[in-house]
């Protein structure tokens, strides 16, 4: 199967397995660059005897790998390289002899084609005019002329002149010092476009006049779209090489023009920005993110857009755009397709859901940063050593949370209702102690020569206790535990072993709330 991407490929396995359980964890199996031992996997799935059965892949086995008995190919992507898609296709065409019974050799293979490969390759198409997109670069040198003309014209009607003068070298976070410096750095710009580059040569009428600093001090529309239509795009000495802050300054010029023409997109952009700022907070441990945590954190918030300014956005574009390289480059987003089924009857269900549950969720990102700040308190300190929690380190651990000022009371007993126990809830935001969760499998562990798959079992148990706190014994048959144990830690220990194994979940779970 030839998948998109890794979490693409992910899917349809997760896909497979809920469809055919009696096969969940070995049959079908991904094999990617981020597979552990995928070379395993591949050897595995060469020998006809042995699982996995079905590879789902993401250009590890377009080419150079010959598995004879490989009788289906499914398309899950758009291949647009005839070379690329002739060698996928030779996945198939390998001989094999007595494949289906003995004198029966392999003398065919079906394509599964969900994206209409066969059909692009399999005509002459007609040739079609190509159009390159604007750079990035050049969206920002436009948004910036946009920026100066909202600008002008929002002075024009409270009364200052764009042209009034600054003290020379001195720029404030005014209406008119954001407009003079973005027109000083525009000026910069065109003034780096070299003359002796063919490709600015032919405008170079437009190149000497916008090299003048005295052009840009009083600009109408008209002039504005001249330097758009003639200048934007053009190479220019001026650089930043940094392309995730170039981004977060396209977002936050579209936010500062939605603010001043009051547009209706602010509200989506308003909601970027604030899950950037909320991705930073987890990023509090860097020097350079806490310097700016008291700005991280109010932009993360709802109060600081109430009555955002202009002056505002430009202070957090400033301060907060060095920072955004800083965090993993987001994924695009997954579209999963819902082709319709026949159904049985089904019943309308109406659920009560109140309040935000992004709100909710920067709640608990906020605390996640608190609670790591004070690792050393004693009832934080027994959550992560797995020690027993008593009511009074409950009712201390709930002073110093509303104490923080980070959440209501409302918010703790949502929280606590969700995760079962506040202590639990706080257990999941900081985990347990990797020392402490290996302890507490100690007597497990203990006289008893383990095989490989059952060491690698409960590694991930210890994984899943260091990274959450707790877990419930259900999850021992859900993956990635089936990876190991298709049917669960039945397939791999004893009947006392599995119980004992569940004592001790349900120990872990228990010391977390009070006695």
């Amino acid at each position: 199967v030839f998948a998109k991407n890794n979490a693409h490929a992910e899917f349809i396995a997760e896909r497979f397995n809920i469809s055919y359980p009696q096969y969940a964890g070995q049959f079908a199996r991904v094999i990617t660059f981020k597979t552990e031992y995928a070379q395993s996997l591949i050897d595995d799935f060469s020998i006809k005897a042995k699982s996995p059965h079905i590879a789902i892949s993401v250009d590890m086995l377009d080419t150079g790998i010959d598995v004879p008995e490989v009788l289906n190919l499914v398309f899950f992507k758009v291949v647009r390289s005839k070379t690329k898609f002739w060698q996928m296709i030779g996945r198939g065409t390998r001989l094999c002899e007595n494949l289906f019974a003995p004198g029966e050799d392999k003398k065919h293979f079906l394509i599964f084609d969900f994206c209409q490969n066969l059909e692009y390759f399999g005509q002459d198409l007609p040739a079609v005019e190509g159009s390159v997109g604007q750079s990035l670069g050049q969206r920002l040198f436009n948004a910036r002329l946009e920026l100066i003309g909202a600008l002008d014209r929002t002075m024009a009607l409270d009364g200052p002149r764009a042209t009034d003068a600054e003290p020379a070298g001195h720029i404030r976070l005014t209406v008119r010092g954001i407009r003079n410096e973005t027109a000083q750095l525009l000026h910069a710009t065109v003034s780096g476009m070299s003359l002796d580059s063919f490709v600015v040569r032919p405008k170079r009428r437009w190149v000497e006049l916008w090299s003048k600093a005295e052009s840009w001090t009083d600009l109408g529309a008209e002039k504005l779209q001249e330097v758009s239509t003639h200048l934007s795009g053009l190479p220019t000495s001026v650089r930043d090489d940094d392309e995730e802050a170039k981004r977060f300054d396209l977002v936050m010029l579209r936010l500062q023009l939605a603010a001043l023409n009051a547009e209706p997109g602010f509200d989506r952009l308003k909601v970027q920005v604030r899950e950037l700022a909320d991705a930073l907070l987890e990023l509090g441990s860097i020097p350079a993110v806490r310097e700016q945590m008291q700005l991280i954190e109010a932009v993360a918030g709802e109060e600081w857009w109430l009555d955002v300014t202009v002056p505002m956005l430009e202070q957090a574009r400033r301060k907060l755009r060095a920072l955004i390289k800083l965090l993993e480059v987001k994924k695009r987003k997954i579209v999963y397709t819902n082709f319709e089924d026949e159904l049985g009857e089904s019943v309308e269900v109406k659920l009560p859901i109140g309040g935000s549950a992004g709100d909710f969720e920067r709640f608990r990102a906020k605390m996640r940063m608190y609670l790591r700040a004070h690792e050393n308190h004693l009832a934080l300190h027994k959550l992560r050593r797995n020690l027993p929690l008593t009511a009074a380190d409950l009712v201390e651990l709930e002073r110093m949370l509303l104490d923080s000022g980070l959440g209501t009371t409302k918010d703790l007993q949502k929280a606590s209702e969700e995760s079962h126990g506040l202590g639990l809830f706080v257990r999941s935001l900081v985990g347990l102690d990797r020392e402490a969760a290996t302890a507490a499998l100690a007597d497990f562990i203990n006289d008893k020569t383990l095989s490989s798959n059952q060491i690698e079992f409960v590694n991930l148990i210890v994984r899943h206790l260091t990274e959450n706190g707790a877990m419930d014994a259900a999850r021992l048959y859900e993956p990635p535990f089936t990876g190991y144990a298709p049917q669960g830690p039945d397939a791999l220990f004893s009947s006392a072993q599995v119980e004992k194994l569940f004592g001790v979940l349900s120990e872990v779970r228990a010391n977390a709330l009070a006695a």
